[in-house]
């Protein structure tokens, strides 16, 4: 694997909130001149709260500026499960520059932060206790300027407008095996992308997402299976998709589902608990995609919903890698039933 970029795997159950939250205060005790933030979701418990805070007060104290952008809610229908809230008390309380982000017409769903323009923590995790304990998620660090300036860019356009609409208009350029999208600006050019990369792929796609409704994506993965060389498999969440099949019953996008009747005996699904304001939110939340060396993964979901919120993803060409993370992808499928 590439000596500068870091990526941990988290299981439900696998880790305690405090690990991860001791982790980011790591990350974050580095910073000497900048932090720029853009949280989905934070919401924590007053320990986790008190480890990752303690991290921001004392990089105020050293004179680093920090900005938060973060998700508010708005009034267009959502697609399962609902937008998060984050926890505006906490925000206050500490040291930090604040903007909220209306996620219009959809969210703003990153969860990155930018250190001194040199270093970006990034993946599928919201900076929640739930997030940290109870969900599959993937953790990416990358120390690179050239991808820090990428986001950068990104974190510029959000903060510039205010909204998620619109952001994301950052060129995907490689950079040593790396490179950064961004939606929605690049959603379509996304989802189209992996697609591809999985239509070329001669010997295994490991697949993880919560929901998997993208049409290139869900065209290209009922091809590779079809043709019976190449080995397909992953993991969704069985509660989110059920949502979705119900939803796709009737209306224009019904034509996805024989798609998905084609590739689902391949896939497990994690029975998550239903979303509910005080239930545990323990989904399916691992976002990754691997077809042969090649590996995707960032705050996107393979859906119609991903190309049109704020996201964005790493693509990295690193055989180790995908090594290591199509056996945490099998690892997640082996411990769930399977996806029907």
């Amino acid at each position: 694997m590439k000596s500068h970029i870091t990526v941990s795997t988290l299981t439900d159950g696998g880790q305690s909130a405090l690990d991860i939250a001791r982790a980011v205060a790591a990350f974050l005790d580095r910073a000497g001149a900048t932090l720029d933030l853009a949280q989905y979701d934070f919401d924590l418990s007053p320990a986790t709260a008190l480890v990752v805070g303690d991290a921001i007060r004392r990089a105020a104290a050293r004179g680093v500026r920090i900005r938060l952008a973060y998700n508010v809610d708005h009034v267009n229908p959502i697609p399962v499960p609902p937008p998060a809230s984050p926890d505006e008390i906490l925000i206050r309380s500490l040291p930090v520059q604040a903007f909220p982000i209306a996620g219009v017409p959809d969210l703003m769903h990153h969860k990155y932060v930018v250190r001194d323009g040199s270093a970006v923590w990034t993946g599928s995790t919201n900076w929640t206790d739930d997030s940290w304990t109870r969900q599959e998620n993937v953790i990416a660090v990358v120390e690179s300027r050239a991808i820090a300036a990428s986001y950068e860019r990104d974190f510029a356009q959000l903060l510039g407008s205010g909204t998620a609409e619109g952001s994301g208009a950052v060129t995907p350029v490689w950079h040593d095996g790396v490179r950064a999208w961004f939606t929605p600006a690049h959603g379509v050019d996304l989802s189209h992308r992996i697609g591809q990369v999985i239509a070329q792929a001669r010997r295994r796609v490991r697949v993880c997402s919560p929901v998997l409704t993208a049409a290139p994506v869900l065209g290209s993965l009922a091809a590779v299976a079809a043709s019976g060389s190449v080995d397909v498999g992953g993991c969704v969440d069985a509660t989110q998709m059920a949502d979705v099949k119900r939803q796709w019953l009737g209306s224009n996008s019904a034509w996805k589902l024989p798609l998905l009747d084609r590739i689902a005996h391949l896939f497990a699904a994690k029975p998550s608990t239903p979303y509910g304001h005080g239930s545990v939110h323990d989904f399916m939340h691992a976002k990754l995609t691997v077809a042969d060396d090649t590996v995707f993964t960032g705050s996107f979901n393979l859906s119609r919903s991903g190309e049109e919120n704020a996201e964005n993803v790493l693509e990295i060409r690193d055989a180790a890698l995908a090594d290591r993370l199509a056996q945490y992808a099998d690892d997640i499928r082996a411990r769930y039933g399977p996806f029907a």
